[in-house]
């Protein structure tokens, strides 16, 4: 596959994978840093062109969009805030209670800001046929495959699909990495 052939979606969706993955697992956070910083002078890479290639431009313009989205999720829902939180030492109910703010908020930035529609219509639980031909992007197919298609099953999830997005548009100086600013009370 090809770098061209990965859709904005496949991307963002890493990008968010990424995101969290980077701030939960310390050893890919260093790897990704290496990967990240700029090359060191003398070397082919630095030699070449002082300024951004084209596909580092791109890299950097979807990591602010899953920045944003994120900085999104932050403001509406609370979200990094909650994922941070080291709950175990909480109540059942108290963590409940909270995520249902975060549900909430996260929900009006979801419904806000994207239309999605469901892959499948029929409802979860029922008995479904997957043709001939089907969109392996679009229907995953679990637990004992043989054979081919057409396949008989049971529909366990229904799937989304983005239908438009409207995210807002950065404005200048915006500084992607800041996904909420430090708040001082006075």
């Amino acid at each position: 596959m090809t770098d061209a052939s990965v859709s904005f979606f496949a991307r963002l969706w890493l990008a968010i994978l990424c995101a969290f993955r980077v701030v939960f697992d310390p050893r890919l956070a260093s790897r990704v840093r290496a990967l990240l910083a700029p090359p060191e002078e003398g070397t082919k890479e630095g030699a070449v062109s002082g300024t951004a290639s084209k596909e580092e431009r791109d890299a950097d313009a979807a990591n602010e969009d899953a920045l944003g989205l994120l900085a999104l999720l932050q403001r509406e829902g609370r979200l990094v805030d909650f994922l941070k939180q080291e709950i175990d030492a909480f109540p059942d109910a108290d963590v409940g209670a909270a995520a249902r703010v975060v549900h909430s908020g996260c929900r009006k930035a979801l419904l806000g800001h994207f239309e999605l529609s469901r892959i499948r219509t029929e409802p979860e639980g029922t008995a479904v046929t997957v043709p001939e031909g089907f969109d392996g992007r679009s229907i995953k197919l679990t637990g004992n495959v043989r054979g081919s298609a057409p396949y008989r099953g049971v529909l366990r999830h229904a799937g989304w699909r983005v239908d438009s997005v409207r995210l807002p548009a950065l404005v200048a100086g915006y500084d992607a990495k800041i996904i909420a600013p430090a708040e001082v009370e006075l």
